[in-house]
């Protein structure tokens, strides 16, 4: 039997405390030194030599996607100075009675050329071709000059304007110019980054705005300060703060591409504004490029849109589609004659329910989805007419000027 010598038990059964403080500094550095042994050991290993790789993110931050957004998109967004001939009036006295009375007075002194009015626009391609709303421009007596973010001046050129759409397309002299990419505003969604860049107030050159898109579809009926209205179809809704002077300016996706043109602000709420999707303008931009001017598809029908409640009302047997009907006067005609649509036999009461298989429904709208099409096109109506559902085809032409 092995003998077991006790006796260097003694201190610390007599000390007690003292011989749980010896233990533990022992404990603290048996540990430390084993994790040497094992650091040691790891040092030693080959993965050990190979260089440690740090991790990258795999996305960036939205902040830094915005500033890049904006930084490609600042030197294509330009400020419109609207320039006019304004009369010059001049305050006078005229002395009256034994007491000098002072009588002030009026006269003209010939006109001086003022600054009346500002807004924004964008270039969509490097020999100056671009885009602004049609109301920055609408003043055929006035001068234009774009004011780019370089502090440089140029010549401004109206080149057109659509009467449907508050759209107007403008030549720059000078270049080559910075572009913008056009992007698919058809893809966008609810809840993403917008950013708007525009002239705010006409005073603050190239502000930007960040936000989100609020809503899809929207339909809005548009004034100016003239009391002019127009009713918008399809906008996009944004809280991307959009003020006066912002007209005509980009409203932008992360990757800096156009998704619309900003166009209007609800007045007396905070943060409404809305964008014409880019979609609904590209047409606009190929057809003067090619012509120089607008020209664009017609059907050549007046027609009311169906809701379920006018449903009700007429009982209709359908709840959507366009409702072909007359105007407000005798001369407004339900189908135009001669027009494709009068060609292809729709007469007034018809339904239109389908344009090339898709359901004329609240984010379809007839007039939009024929102002996508190419005049020469040819498209396929489903309709219901005068009892039955039956398909017919027809060749878009040339609206009339």
């Amino acid at each position: 039997m092995v003998k077991v010598d006790k006796s260097w038990f003694k201190p610390f059964i007599a000390g007690g405390f003292g011989g749980v403080i010896v233990i533990g500094i022992f404990s603290y550095f048996a540990s430390h030194y084993l994790a040497e042994l094992k650091l040691d050991a790891a040092a030693l290993s080959p993965a050990a030599a190979a260089p440690q790789k740090t991790a990258e993110p795999l996305l960036l931050s939205e902040e830094s996607l915005v500033t890049a957004a904006v930084e490609k998109a600042d030197p294509a967004v330009f400020s419109i100075v609207v320039t006019k001939d304004v009369p010059t009036i001049e305050r006078y006295y005229d002395f009256f009675g034994p007491f000098n009375f002072q009588i002030p007075r009026e006269r003209g002194r010939g006109t001086e050329k003022r600054e009346v009015g500002g807004g924004t626009g964008f270039i969509i391609s490097t020999d100056g071709l671009a885009l602004t709303n049609r109301h920055v421009v609408a003043d055929t007596a006035a001068a234009y000059t774009a004011l780019t973010n370089d502090s440089a001046k140029h010549e401004v050129t109206v080149v057109a304007k659509d009467t449907i759409l508050d759209i107007a397309i403008l030549r720059l002299k000078g270049g080559p110019f910075t572009a913008l990419a056009l992007g698919d505003s058809d893809k966008i969604k609810v809840g993403q980054t917008a950013i708007a860049i525009g002239n705010a107030l006409g005073e603050f050159e190239n502000t930007v705005s960040v936000g989100v898109i609020s809503g899809l579809y929207r339909s809005i009926v548009a004034a100016d300060d003239f009391g002019e209205t127009e009713q918008l179809d399809e906008v996009i809704q944004t809280d991307a703060a959009i003020n006066p002077g912002n007209s005509g300016g980009p409203l932008l996706d992360l990757r800096g591409r156009v998704i619309g043109v900003n166009v209007a602000v609800a007045r007396g709420s905070e943060n409404i504004g809305f964008a014409l999707p880019i979609n609904l303008i590209k047409s606009i931009i190929e057809s003067v490029k090619k012509n120089n001017k607008i020209i664009r598809p017609y059907l050549g029908i007046r027609y009311t849109k169906i809701t379920p409640e006018l449903k009700e009302k007429n009982d209709l047997l359908f709840d959507y589609g366009a409702l072909v009907a007359r105007g407000e006067t005798v001369a407004d005609l339900a189908v135009i004659p001669g027009s494709p649509a009068d060609k292809a036999g729709i007469v007034e009461n018809d339904i239109i329910l389908e344009i090339d298989g898709v359901k004329l429904a609240d984010d379809k709208n007839l007039s939009s989805i024929i102002r996508r099409q190419a005049v020469g096109e040819r498209i396929t109506l489903k309709i219901f007419h005068r009892g039955e559902t039956k398909t017919v085809t027809v060749r878009l032409e040339a609206a009339p000027e």
